[in-house]
């Protein structure tokens, strides 16, 4: 780790009114610490900001000094992103206010907030808009590199519902950004990442949704794992807009809707949310029932911001994470083939495969109507590798590496940037397509000198 000068972190605390964090600090290593415990790296001094004034004084000052900056929102980046040795880490965990406009149903979100904080206030007044799956994850990464969960075909991509945003750019100044006022610089943020500033106010469109929606799991043997898919992929095919399910295939936690003999055993897990009215829900699921016989089944109405959280144990800090992804267009037999084998030889009791559905409304989008292109994605698969000793990373990130060279070929060769991980910068060109050569465009007249580097970073070429 490379030392700030004292002087740089004396001026930091006589200008910042949040907390300024040295490494001799005792809330230095807490501070540091983010969701996945295989990034251990150790920022010059920590900037835990209350406003936007803090994040302003903190981009000029590590600018001007010509030292590193990471953003860490909620820390929740498989990459590591949030968090550089050396530099400047600014924090923006305390500024997490999320205030919802009912009557217009707007909301306007802090970049600290995460999904839990979004939700309840949102579902005060039975409103969403569609954000990831797990309560944990930071509001700002999430939109700002695309963002998708259960009510994505109904409503689109966390990004589709973005009417606008305050940026600090690279120069200090606050902006505002919307369809109108600075839409180059709105339509890099859709999608583009951290590249092009710091993000201190998210405007989204909220929807009526719950509070109560049909959500559960339906759990089947892994020997029926190949009539299942096939079940599936016909199935989702049809459905409307308000039905999403998605395909979990990993070992069964000790859920308590299982027998005992299943607990750790593979399974393939049927996940599933409506939207809509509770007992036309209730039909159009039915089918799923005639996969194959169940282990068990655990669906019905549940308040959305329970269900929501519903995959926060699986996700829990501490633990070693590296993840490998690909999008598909359909689910060939070939790629069903490779998931089936590898989700057969799970290296650790926490890893799994997950195929989340998309299409529907988020197809409709252009892609090139903002910096997310990969609308042709009906299905993100990531390979989610999770164990808790470093003596195991070999046989872990291996599996997760074989299993996405095995099911390359079936895949459209694009990917969903926040699922990228850190040794995957050759990936980054692919995950923006033909959109990327205006990513470089913007990030020159915006970041041309690229302080907003620690990111899946988009080159400038000035």
């Amino acid at each position: 780790m490379s030392r700030i000068e004292n002087k740089i972190i004396q001026e930091l605390k006589s200008k910042i009114r949040g907390q300024v964090i040295s490494p001799t600090e005792p809330d230095y290593n807490k501070a540091r610490t983010i969701w996945n415990a295989m990034i251990n790296k150790k920022p010059g001094v920590i900037v835990r900001c209350s406003g936007v004034a803090d994040v302003i004084t903190s981009v000029n000052i590590a600018r001007d000094s010509n030292l590193l900056l990471a953003v860490h929102g909620a820390g929740h980046n498989i990459a590591g992103n949030s968090v550089c040795d050396g530099g400047i880490m600014i924090d923006l965990s305390q500024m997490n206010s999320v205030r919802i406009d009912p009557k217009s149903k707007k909301a306007y979100v802090e970049p600290g907030a995460i999904l839990g904080d979004f939700d309840h206030e949102a579902q005060a007044f039975g409103l969403a808009t569609p954000l990831g799956i797990n309560s944990t994850t930071g509001v700002s990464g999430l939109t700002l590199g695309g963002g998708f969960g259960w009510l994505t075909r109904k409503h689109g991509m966390t990004i589709d519902n973005l009417i606008s945003a305050d940026v600090i750019t690279a120069d200090g100044e606050l902006v505002h950004t919307n369809e109108n006022q600075k839409p180059d610089l709105f339509w890099a943020i859709r999608g583009g990442g951290g590249n092009f500033g710091i993000v201190t106010l998210f405007e989204f469109q909220l929807h009526k949704v719950g509070p109560d929606v049909l959500a559960g799991l339906m759990v089947f043997p892994f020997k029926d794992a190949k009539s299942v898919l096939k079940k599936y992929r016909k199935f989702v095919q049809k459905i409307p807009n308000e039905l999403n399910v998605w395909v979990i295939l990993r070992q069964a936690p000790p859920l308590p809707f299982l027998p005992k003999r299943v607990h750790g055993k593979e399974v393939v897990i049927l996940a599933i949310l409506y939207s809509g009215e509770i007992k036309q829900g209730q039909k159009l699921i039915k089918p799923l029932r005639r996969f194959a016989k169940a282990h068990g089944e655990h669906t019905g109405a549940m308040p959305y911001e329970a269900w929501q959280q519903g995959f926060d144990p699986l996700l829990t800090p501490g633990a070693r994470n590296y993840w490998k992804s690909h999008n598909f267009s359909e689910l060939s037999d070939g790629a069903l083939d490779a998931i089936i084998e590898y989700a057969g030889k799970l290296p650790s009791p926490q890893c799994e495969i997950f195929i989340g559905l998309l299409g529907g409304k988020a197809a409709k989008v252009s892609p090139d109507a903002m910096a997310y292109g990969n609308r042709d994605a009906n299905f993100i698969l990531n390979v989610h590798s999770r164990w808790d000793k470093a003596k195991d990373d070999t046989k872990c990130i291996s599996w997760a590496r074989d299993f996405f060279d095995a099911s390359a070929p079936y895949a459209t060769g694009g990917v969903y940037i926040n699922f990228v991980t850190q040794d995957e910068t050759d990936r980054i060109a692919a995950a923006y397509g033909k959109n990327y050569n205006k990513l470089v465009r913007i990030k020159n007249k915006y970041d041309p000198n690229n302080l907003f580097r620690v990111n899946h970073n988009i080159k400038p070429t000035v």
